[in-house]
């Protein structure tokens, strides 16, 4: 019979579309899931404008559309027969996407016609567990499971990292224990999950300087992590406001350093200019993450050659996390050590999907959240009180509840605001 569904799925170059569509009954080996949240990435903007000529999505998209967004969390309904004894229903779950299934870029989110994030139903093909990529999640909010996947890439760039201590050429894995870092572009949504992990994880360093062009972004980011608060954990935190055309403010980002230079630094914003920043701010046996992925294949910047052979300079890029990182991510979500609500500056129900990734560089602010199973405006949280004095019902009054909670709540998206959205049976549009 199939599965009725309603998904926005990428038909081709800026051609995303809400379809209502049945999906295919789950064979054995299959599992089918409800998805209850979904977080718009840029890469799914990248997606967006790419269409096929992107690495992951398939070049007969046009005939075979896919399903859009891969930072997804849900409900598994129905387990096939071949995993009955590892997943049941009822069980929560996140997906790691990047499985390298036999050395495959495919991935959920992009690739496949039956799983992804902006969907209100899908079928999970085997492979996904075949890799242990489909992982249980214990929390009590789909909207922080959401989050792990953003999570894990910032796992995952920090384990990448790597420094080579004097008279030894064996490479010691990780950001520096105690070291100083450097966030370059560093007060959107991302740089906020960097600076949470550095806190709050497993390995901290000595000093995190932020700086970023967007000064509202980066007085945000320093409401929600203030230094007071860093140095509680024995961490010196500064903020800058970031003019790469000024020539003397790579000194100045030094100073915090006593000239020193950064142990690691990162890279958020694929620009020339913040990444030859970040190449001046280099330290001895200083490493480089190119976090941001541009859309431009012949992308290039200069990069200080003199600096690679006589200062041990190095450079990493890392697209996605591991498998492990999204485990070490939902770990760290469930059990409340690292917080990322307040990475979420919009919430907004599928109907706002199609539009909203499509112009994700135009809209101020973090992370969009989705809620699959309502039509609601992608609404800024900020302005939730402000909207309830513009909006019709039952916008109205469902806008106006939400700035109570979410006052209660220091202004951030929280457990108590997900549980209020899910049950307003007014706003759910079913497939």
């Amino acid at each position: 019979m199939g599965v009725p569904n309603l998904a926005v799925r990428i038909h081709g170059k800026k051609d995303l579309r809400l379809d209502r569509f049945e999906l295919p009954d789950p064979g054995e080996s299959e599992i089918l899931a409800e998805v209850q949240t979904n977080s718009i990435c840029m890469s799914c903007h990248k997606a967006s404008q790419l269409g096929p000529e992107h690495k992951r999505v398939p070049d007969d998209v046009a005939q075979r559309p896919t399903i859009l967004g891969h930072e997804f969390a849900g409900v598994i309904t129905d387990v096939g027969a071949k995993w009955k004894d590892k997943y049941k229903p009822g069980d929560k779950f996140a997906i790691q996407p990047a499985m390298m299934y036999k050395g495959s870029l495919d991935a959920p989110g992009y690739s496949f016609p039956t799983i992804g994030g902006n969907a209100q139903r899908i079928v999970i093909p085997s492979c996904v567990m075949e890799t242990d990529c489909l992982l249980p999640y214990t929390g009590d909010s789909f909207f922080r499971a959401s989050l792990a996947e953003p999570v894990s890439c910032v796992i995952g760039a920090c384990r990448a990292q790597y420094h080579a201590p004097p008279g030894r050429w064996d490479h010691e894995m990780g950001i520096k224990s105690g070291g100083s870092i450097a966030l370059l572009g560093g007060a959107g949504p991302m740089g906020q999950a960097t600076l949470d992990y550095l806190l709050h994880g497993p390995v901290q360093p000595g000093l995190i300087f932020i700086a970023d062009r967007n000064r509202d972004k980066l007085d945000h980011t320093k409401r929600l992590f203030p230094p007071p608060a860093a140095q509680t954990h024995d961490v010196r935190l500064k903020y800058a406001h970031m003019d790469c055309a000024d020539p003397g403010f790579p000194a100045t980002a030094r100073v915090h350093t006593r000239d020193a230079g950064y142990d690691d630094v990162f890279v958020f914003a694929p620009a020339v200019e913040v990444l030859e920043l970040g190449d001046a701010l280099l330290g001895y046996d200083g490493c480089l993450n190119f976090f941001a992925g541009p859309t431009d294949p012949a992308f290039t910047a200069r990069f200080n050659f003199y600096n690679v052979h006589y200062a041990q300079h190095h450079i990493v890029g890392t697209s996605g996390g591991t498998r492990d990182d999204l485990a070490e991510a939902l770990q760290l979500l469930a059990s409340g050590t690292i917080n990322p609500a307040g990475m979420i500056t919009h919430v907004g129900g599928i109907d706002t999907v199609v539009d909203t990734t499509l112009r994700l560089p135009e809209i101020d602010g973090g992370k969009k959240l989705v809620y699959t199973h309502i039509q609601m405006p992608m609404t800024p949280i900020a302005q939730l009180s402000e909207h309830a004095e513009q909006a019709k019902e039952p916008y109205a009054s469902v806008f106006a509840d939400l700035d109570e909670i979410v006052s209660r709540h220091d202004g951030l998206w929280n457990d108590e605001a997900e549980r209020y959205l899910l049950s307003r049976d007014e706003l759910r549009c079913d497939a």
